[in-house]
Order: C-alpha cells, then structure tokens, then sequence
C-alpha cells in the first residue's frame, strides 16, 4: 500500500512552521509581536512537576527552557503543524463502501507514519536551515531515533504539556487552518487525525518530561490563569488530577 499512495499520490504532506519572540515570565511563555516586547500576542501556560523528586532534582515546566524576562535577554520559540492527510478521505469512504476494515485501518496507520516521519523531516530542517541553530548537525538515523540532537518539540495535549487547548493559541500564531488546511475540532483534536503539531525549543538543556500528578494549589493557579472554573480545569486536567484533587465547593460548576 505505501508503494502505491506514492505511486498514485494519494496522500500530501503540507507543513506550516514559525518562530516568535519571547520570555519566560514563571510557568507562562510570553509571545511578542517583534523584539521590541512592547506587545504581547500570546501567553502560552504551562504546568510544573510537582512530584515528590531526590534533593537537587528540579520540577520542570516547558518556560524553564526560555529566557526569562527579566533577564533583558530576548529569546525564541518555534511552533509547527504538520500532516499527511490531504487526500485520505476519497479513499476511506471507498474502503467503507466495499466494506474492507483492513485496508482502511492499514491506510489510516501509514497516513499516521508518514505525518511523524513529516515532523521528523521538518524538525531536521528547523535545526540545520531554518532556525539554523544546529547547522553542522550530521546524524544517524539510529541517533535521529535515539533524539540525541539538541532541542524538543513538545505538543499539546502531551505529558510535557498536557493542556490540549493550547493548541488554540498555536492555530492562532501560525493560522494553521488557512495555511495547510488542517482543522481543530471543539474537543482540539486535528483533521485530518494525521497530523502532528507543538513548539520548538532550542535551549541546549531542554528535554522531554512529564508533568505527572499536580494538586489543587496548581490547579488553581492554572485555572486564575487560563481565566477558567475550577471545573473546567478539571475537566481539561484530568489525567494529572489523578483523584488528589477534590471538587471545590465554591464553584458553583462542579
């Protein structure tokens, strides 16, 4: 099947990527419209580990990898929104009319391969051309596999950064939908689901993480920032709430 989608071109892989100025301003990732920071486009909000960790370990967040503000420092941040999937449906409704659950699942999974290889691609091409910060970078693919390059592309909706609507400020910055048609739905998932999308880090310490189980103090401070109830963070935090945190009576939503 992967021998005729490229064959008969059934499938097109479209990306959108962009870099912003920025800083870091606590768990918070101020965007600005240029390096003066006169004006704030975006504020993209994270969470910080706050597991128990052996003396000397840091509680990662994501704004830990950005200089801070009041560093005078202007620094960047990449964001990025690929997929695989233009063309899919043509061929999944003939698959559904011939009733063939096989081919659809088997096409349904390469179109998912080849938008990982395509953020694979373009992440190689942020590093070397684009961003360039990692110009002379000449891997293996074992090494490319084993992500000893410098640099992370987190996503939304991931143990890094587990918010999924966050992805609405990323749509905004690069206006993913006009620029390679892919959608995101009320619940934010993309469409077509092939499709991969996140930021781009570069801070030679930045590194993968997870979040893990936050309480009910971060919640808080996450909802005040996100301008939300308490119940709808819950709602939108649940796989790190991990029944620590219980409902508050003074939200009238819970």
């Amino acid at each position: 099947m992967l021998a005729t989608i490229l064959r008969e071109h059934w499938l097109k892989a479209r990306a959108v990527v962009g870099f912003f100025p920025c800083n870091a301003v606590d768990e918070e990732i101020e965007v600005y419209s240029d390096t003066t920071r006169s004006r704030v486009l975006h504020r993209l909000h994270h969470l910080r580990q706050q597991k128990a960790k052996p003396a000397g370990q840091p509680h990662y967040a994501l704004s830990d990898f950005i200089a801070p503000k009041d560093s005078g420092k202007v620094d960047y941040i990449g964001a990025f929104a690929v997929t695989s999937g233009i063309g899919i449906e043509e061929h999944l409704k003939r698959f559904a009319a011939a009733h063939d659950d096989y081919n659809d699942i088997l096409l349904k999974s390469l179109a998912d391969r080849l938008a990982e290889a395509s953020a694979e691609a373009l992440h190689l091409r942020v590093r070397r051309e684009l961003w360039g910060y990692a110009p002379e970078e000449r891997l293996t693919n074992e090494q490319l596999i084993a992500e000893v390059y410098r640099g992370i592309r987190p996503a939304p909706g991931y143990p890094a950064c587990p918010d999924h609507t966050e992805k609405g400020a990323l749509w905004q910055m690069l206006d993913v939908e006009r620029a390679i048609d892919l959608k995101i739905t009320e619940s934010f998932a993309m469409y077509p689901t092939a499709a991969v999308s996140g930021w781009y880090f570069a801070h030679p310490e930045a590194k993968y993480f997870a979040v893990g189980p936050i309480d009910l103090d971060q919640m808080q401070n996450y909802a005040a920032r996100k301008g939300w109830s308490a119940s709808e963070a819950r709602k939108w935090l649940i796989s790190n709430l991990e029944n620590r945190v219980t409902a508050d009576p003074h939200d009238e939503a819970a």
